[in-house]
């Protein structure tokens, strides 16, 4: 009797799909092609294929480049309706972008995370630009060089410098007038506390003034152009600090207080030096806080630092 061969039973292309994109609701972070494989044993190269392409092509997966190779990922609705009628090469540069965050990344990073060429990825993010889905915003940390992000994000400060910089240029007469303010507020709380006429303690506890009291301040004095944040006023504190002009102790609070994070409070008032410090110590050196960290060739070293050469003018 001749053996009776059985013809393998042919997968239906609409249940390879289906399976694909179960396999990628249960690893959110991308599959493999070896994952699909695994699964799918018997499964033939080519109707791998078909149904991964079918899937990119209706913007319902991403195509991710990692270490390991080749990455598949569901894709959100939202961004699948944007990039409609896009191609695979520009939803991959989307999606490179979309995964830096408002932290943006260079072209340079493009570039080497999509392996696709320089002139082929600036024809890109033109195009993407035009559309509105992404930005190209300056660095503070390189002039000369943009970083792309989602058009809809919000910089992060590492990327605009915050507050303190305009147009990439540091506000230095704009710091130093919140320095001066701030300082100024502390030193009236600490008169107040003097002229009280109680006892020192109560003077002493008196004269201290949350980091939420001195930015309510200065938001009421109006003297900025931009929206403050308690960070920020916070940062100005600590260079009063470094300055030896302004001590901080952190108590605990309820939770809720307002200017408390974490149950805890920080504290500031302006101190008075009860001896003049002798010559050495009146040196940038002798209260810099990071001493430790100063070094000729390093990022921070005596031939670069400017408090230095202010000292040694004066």
């Amino acid at each position: 009797m001749a053996d009776v061969k059985v013809k393998p039973e042919v997968p239906d292309p609409m249940d390879i799909e289906n399976r694909i994109i179960e396999l990628c609701h249960q690893f959110p972070h991308g599959i493999t092609d070896q994952v699909i494989q695994n699964d799918m044993p018997h499964m033939e190269a080519q109707q791998r294929a078909v149904a991964i392409n079918r899937l990119l092509s209706m913007g319902q997966l991403d195509l991710l480049r990692s270490s390991t190779g080749l990455l598949y990922r569901i894709k959100d609705s939202q961004n699948a309706s944007k990039m409609k009628g896009s191609d695979n090469q520009e939803k991959l540069v989307y999606q490179i972008i979309e995964d830096a965050g408002n932290k943006g990344i260079w072209s340079r990073d493009i570039r080497y995370k999509s392996n696709l060429p320089l002139t082929e990825i600036n024809k890109i993010l033109k195009n993407l630009e035009s559309k509105k889905l992404i930005k190209a915003v300056k660095s503070v940390a390189a002039s000369k060089k943009k970083v792309y992000m989602l058009y809809n994000l919000q910089p992060d400060r590492s990327v605009t410098g915050g507050a303190w910089y305009s147009d990439q240029d540091f506000e230095s007469e704009f710091v130093e007038v919140l320095n001066q303010q701030c300082f100024k507020f502390l030193q009236s709380k600490a008169e107040a506390a003097r002229d009280s006429k109680q006892n020192p303690m109560i003077q002493r506890n008196s004269s201290f003034a949350s980091s939420h009291e001195v930015w309510k301040y200065i938001c009421e004095l109006g003297i900025s152009k931009v929206e403050l944040s308690m960070e920020d006023i916070e940062t100005i504190l600590n260079t009063l600090i470094y300055d030896g002009k302004v001590e901080m102790t952190i108590i605990a609070a309820k939770e809720g207080t307002v200017g408390s994070v974490d149950g805890q409070m920080r504290l500031y008032r302006a101190v008075s030096p009860l001896i003049q410090p002798t010559g050495l110590v009146r040196t940038p050196c002798g209260l810099c806080p990071v001493f430790d960290d100063c070094h000729e060739g390093g990022e921070i070293s005596p031939s670069n630092c400017i408090y230095m050469t202010e000292w040694l003018e004066f």
